[in-house]
């Protein structure tokens, strides 16, 4: 049995494209992450970012990693069906919870989002992964844009530095250059959505978001899921969430005590 918020297309087409569209997700739980990014937005924690060069117009603050300290983010995560939709995504027995990230752009925020995958960024591998990107604002044209099928894509893309625009790493030559989806006509799959659906997409999947040329915010809450065989790999450098003194190996799933399993068919 599926969960009901999914059909069989829904999976086969996350396996085939690396996206897909949740109706629905956090729909119930709309109004309380909506607090917390309030909560969060006046009491920003370390990782917390503003994404404009000096004279851009507009507003783009991010900030991951608060949901131990937010109890609005924690009770939503717990409260929705997001952990068995995921282990459904994923065809995972498990689901362990690895950060959550939040992304406003006020409006008249011009600026993109730049095209990345998140995968080099983490020192998490695996084919069983899944991120949630879900809207607390309708979206129509602000929203976020995946390029199907390119969690297969034999080689991860260069990650960079956004505000800097500098490489992440010093390996440059282990990753391809950022495409331009547009210029090259990929498939890039994109919706309007209402407040508490979520675009479901593999962490290798190449996305971005368009900017906030409209009269309203554009808050989003994005929650970042493990599944069976997420593994902690090491990484050239420091990576991005950095969880500094993790001290984990090469190979071990990562520590519950930090990661905690949000669905375990052994408990």
């Amino acid at each position: 049995m599926t969960h009901p918020l999914l059909t069989q297309d829904h999976i086969d087409s996350y396996a085939r494209d690396g996206v897909v569209l949740v109706k629905g997700l956090f729909k119930d739980q709309v109004e309380q992450l909506r607090a917390g990014v309030e909560r969060n937005m006046k009491e920003p924690g370390p990782y917390a970012a503003e994404n404009l060069k000096e004279g851009e117009g507009g507003r783009f603050f991010d900030d991951y990693c608060n949901w131990t300290r937010i109890p609005e983010f924690q009770e939503a995560i717990k409260a929705s069906p997001a952990a068995a939709v995921a282990a459904e995504l994923m065809g995972s027995e498990s689901v362990q919870m690895f950060h959550d990230h939040v992304l406003v752009k006020e409006p008249g925020t011009s600026k993109p989002t730049p095209w990345h995958q998140d995968s080099p960024y983490y020192f998490v591998d695996g084919e069983q992964t899944v991120s949630f990107w879900s809207p607390l604002d309708p979206v129509r044209n602000a929203s976020l844009r995946c390029v199907a099928g390119s969690h297969l894509w034999e080689k991860p893309v260069l990650p960079t530095r956004w505000l800097a625009e500098t490489s992440f790493y010093p390996n440059d030559d282990d990753y391809m250059q950022v495409p331009d989806p547009d210029a090259e006509g990929m498939d890039i799959r994109e919706y309007e959505m209402e407040p508490g659906d979520a675009v479901a997409f593999n962490y290798k999947t190449l996305h971005g978001a368009r900017g906030n040329d409209s009269g309203t915010r554009r808050r989003a809450f994005s929650l970042r899921l493990l599944g069976d065989d997420a593994r902690y790999v090491e990484r050239p450098g420091p990576t991005s969430p950095p969880f500094p003194g993790h001290d984990m190996q090469e190979g071990q799933r990562l520590r519950e005590d930090w990661f905690p399993m949000l669905l375990d068919p052994a408990s």
